[in-house]
């Protein structure tokens, strides 16, 4: 006599959505500049260097599942006695990345904030080589956040359209 399979064929379990996965598909400088004005003017000695650093970012898809973001770096040193500029440095480096398995309501968040992690320590590598070679002590930025910077950059969008509303409710109100 054959047995037969008694066991109760159990519902299939939901599965659960494939995590993101993030590859770097490439990175490159897109424009660089340095100037170092204490060489240019001649001036030297003792300085005491104030450094001040501005980063804005930038994102756009280019094939499917393939976007580039961008990181705009302008760094500028000057002396805290004098506030006489030592160096300027303007980096844009950039990043080639294939993105799968992240919602489109998550994409924008996730371009400017997990891609620029990536590309940082190559960023802060550039830095300090530029700098050294400039004749400066290498400057090693200090570590950004990103997310931070990601709600800075909302806030001060929702301001700027707040008073573009404004502005353009003024102009239609007849007088």
């Amino acid at each position: 006599m054959a047995e037969s399979d008694t066991t109760p064929a159990t519902p299939e379990e939901p599965k659960a959505p494939a995590a993101p996965q993030l590859r770097i598909l490439g990175q490159f400088i897109r424009d660089m500049s340095f100037e170092n004005i204490v060489a240019r003017k001649g001036t030297g000695g003792n300085v005491t260097p104030d450094v001040q650093v501005q980063v804005a970012l930038d994102a756009k898809k280019r094939n499917e599942g393939q976007y580039e973001v961008i990181g705009k770096f302008n760094i500028t040193s000057r002396d805290k006695e004098t506030n006489n500029t030592l160096f300027v440095l303007e980096l844009e480096y950039g990043g080639i990345f294939a993105i799968e398995n992240v919602p489109d309501e998550q994409m924008h968040p996730f371009l400017l904030i997990e891609c620029p992690r990536m590309l940082f320590p190559f960023i802060r590598r550039i830095v300090s080589d530029v700098t050294h070679d400039g004749g400066f002590a290498p400057l090693n930025l200090d570590t950004i956040d990103f997310v931070a910077l990601y709600r800075q950059s909302l806030q001060q969008r929702a301001a700027a359209q707040a008073a573009q509303a404004a502005q353009n409710g003024d102009a239609a109100k007849p007088n």
